[in-house]
């Protein structure tokens, strides 16, 4: 059976998942960003238990179609964020409609309706933590996090920065107790 969660953003909500599953005897066959699939199919009594349980954390299951094609949509977004290397031949819309098999207007339009914003922001804001990340913990330049996180250049990832923080990366840099926002609070 194939289960669709919401929030689920990072490997540590994986181990969660995987762990309110092991905790009520489900044995799963896969447990993937925004995505379970399990042996057995569950009784409603059992989507209830599992649900209540990562609710404490913040994730929750998705019992519609739209929800989980917006769940989707974020699990696209991280893997691009966190997970690709190489520069996309072409546009995001493009990348996105090929990677889910739907229509780019009828996702953003989905998207925008439930989530009250753009594709594009949510977007933004996922590589700006990011960015904060690399900023704090790893010793990147300003030059590899562009390339990294697909950036034209480093002044257009400094505008970006500097327009969704108020801050340039370098004077972010050097107030290293700013702290991140999580990504399921995007």
């Amino acid at each position: 059976m194939k289960l669709y969660v919401r929030n689920m953003a990072c490997l540590s909500c994986k181990v969660v998942v995987k762990e309110a599953l092991e905790e009520l005897q489900i044995e799963p066959v896969k447990v993937e960003l925004g995505e379970v699939e399990t042996k057995q199919e569950l009784t409603e009594a059992e989507k209830q238990k599992l649900n209540n349980k990562i609710k404490k954390v913040g994730l929750e299951l998705l019992e519609n179609k739209q929800g989980a094609i917006i769940e989707k949509i974020r699990k696209v977004v991280v893997d691009y964020v966190y997970h690709t290397e190489e520069k996309l031949i072409t546009n995001f819309s493009d990348y996105l409609s090929k990677k889910l098999n739907y229509n780019y207007t009828y996702l953003a339009n989905l998207f925008s309706e439930v989530e009250a914003s753009t594709i594009e922001q949510y977007v933004i804001a996922m590589k700006i933590e990011r960015i904060k990340e690399l900023i704090m913990f790893d010793d990147m330049t300003l030059t590899e996090i562009s390339y990294k996180l697909h950036y034209s250049s480093v002044a257009h990832l400094s505008a970006q920065f500097k327009k969704v923080t108020g801050l340039t990366p370098t004077h972010f840099k050097r107030l290293k107790n700013k702290r991140r926002i999580a990504i399921q609070n995007l």
